[in-house]
């Protein structure tokens, strides 16, 4: 017989004899019994004794009430500035990104043949003042009929309206600012032909700077003309502040939404027009109120539970809650100023289970 017939199978036998002793030799058996004893010590201890928790006394405090929300800046004043009437340009009196005043001439378009017709329309005015002039004196006199001085004087009010239609034409031919601003980018050049869709250059007003920003339905009631507003934009590293000055009298049906717009400074030009602005929005501040942290807040079917520490047991109490922060939920029925809530060990928490108080939070 070969040997290996005779290794291979002592082998396998001595494999298996180690195996069996591991799992149930009398060394595995202990092992799992002492396991087995101080996980049921363990046990014991935990459904037998009282949970240890932390609490904390409930008080009033002040809760600022505030959001976080996204909007856009805009312009103060904005237009595109064009011409009322076509023609070529003869004077461009403005630079691009510079500030403009009020009525302050921009562009010209050429008028002269306007100017010719006013020249002649004047002198016609003189000499119809002169013979209504004439009339006047002749019809005291009684020199001539009512009807010929009506006519003089008929004459007259023409020609001075014929006037006046054509300063109204040489006005058009001036392009004026409507507010001061600054004046951007010019899309004409001097001598060139201007037409009333043709755009001149846009003129910006951005101070103050106006920031349209929307916020949810239910603080609807909570927002007023005048609320306060901190905002940035990813420009500048300032932080900017402004006022609400206007709300939208409708709610956007899709997002239930109102949207609000406030005015911010903007002396020094750091907020421009389309910019993202990350905002805070403080919506009101409640001076006496109840704030717990959100994780001892219990959800069921009916609401919401804590449980308060009394006479060494865990004791339920139902809870209306309203706004939620970060890390806190306000509570606006359910718990009084000095009540012991428990703060720790939740999960273990039952109706009447023993608690042992370790440390109380003020």
């Amino acid at each position: 017989m070969k040997p290996k017939y005779i290794i291979y199978p002592l082998l396998i036998l001595l494999i298996g004899y180690l195996i069996y002793n591991k799992f149930y030799g009398g060394k595995a058996k202990e092992a799992a019994a002492a396991s087995g004893g101080a996980g049921g010590g363990k046990k014991g201890k935990k459904g037998g004794g009282p949970v240890p928790v932390n609490v904390m006394i409930v008080k009033d405090t002040v809760f600022a009430n505030a959001i976080d929300v996204t909007g856009s800046i805009a312009a103060n004043e904005q237009v595109e500035l064009r011409s009322e009437t076509a023609g070529n340009i003869t004077g461009i009196f403005f630079n691009e990104g510079q500030h403009v005043n009020k009525g302050q001439l921009l562009v010209k378009v050429y008028d002269q043949d306007l100017q010719a017709s006013l020249k002649q329309i004047q002198v016609q005015i003189k000499l119809a003042e002169q013979t209504e002039y004439r009339n006047k004196i002749l019809l005291s006199k009684q020199a001539i009929s009512k009807e010929e001085y009506d006519i003089s004087e008929t004459s007259l009010n023409s020609y001075q309206a014929q006037a006046e239609l054509i300063k109204a034409q040489i006005k058009k031919t001036e392009v004026r600012a409507p507010f001061s601003g600054i004046i951007g980018l010019r899309n004409i050049s001097p001598g060139g032909y201007l037409s009333p869709q043709g755009s001149i250059a846009t003129l910006v007003n951005i101070d103050p700077a106006k920031i349209t920003f929307t916020v949810p339905e239910r603080y609807l009631s909570l927002i007023h003309v005048g609320s306060k507003i901190n905002f940035n934009v990813e420009s500048s590293r300032d932080k900017f502040t402004g006022a609400v000055y206007a709300i939208e009298p409708n709610i956007d049906i899709e997002s239930r939404s109102v949207t609000l717009r406030a005015k911010a400074d903007n002396k020094n030009g750091a907020l421009k027009a389309g910019a993202f602005a990350k905002i805070h929005f403080a919506l009101d501040q409640i001076p006496k109120t109840i704030l717990v942290p959100t994780e001892v807040v219990i959800p069921d079917i009916k609401g919401s539970n804590v449980y308060i520490a009394k006479n060494g047991t865990a004791v339920p109490r139902a809870i209306k809650t309203d706004t939620r922060t970060e890390t806190k939920l306000q509570v606006v029925d359910g718990l009084k100023p000095g009540d012991s809530l428990i703060v720790s060990g939740i999960i273990q928490m039952r109706p009447k289970v023993a608690i042992k108080v370790i440390k109380v939070i003020h």
